[in-house]
């Protein structure tokens, strides 16, 4: 695997599993900024789960690719996802590029992971 998809899956199984596990427990400031978008707390409890499950099939991928690339896959829909709820939620660039930046990354860590197979 290239070095490239080695950072590139470490960064974001790093990211996702903060993330995910900060709103499957609840962290209130994730909690409140979620729920403006129309979430409820279990719905967002999901999406932490769906983040936590992403990072480690990300891990997972070292050991069988394609989970990897699936999972980098995976993330990159949520973080669509994750986009167009900030953008029907009215909300401006600064919080619409964070999912937008992260979902390219993840499409590149599925990429280089499948170009360097």
């Amino acid at each position: 695997m290239a070095v490239v998809s080695v950072v590139l899956w470490v960064m974001l199984a790093a990211i996702f599993a903060v993330l995910g596990v900060a709103k499957v427990l609840r962290q209130p400031s994730l909690i409140a900024r979620t729920e403006r978008l129309g979430f409820s707390v279990r719905a967002i409890q999901g999406i932490g789960a769906l983040e936590v499950a992403g990072a480690a099939g990300l891990v997972g991928g070292f050991f069988w690719r394609p989970l990897g690339v699936a999972a980098a896959i995976g993330l990159m829909a949520l973080l669509i996802g994750a986009a167009v709820s900030h953008v029907r939620a009215g909300d401006g660039v600064k919080d619409v590029a964070p999912p937008v930046w992260l979902a390219l990354i993840s499409a590149a860590a599925a990429v280089t992971a499948i170009v360097s197979a």
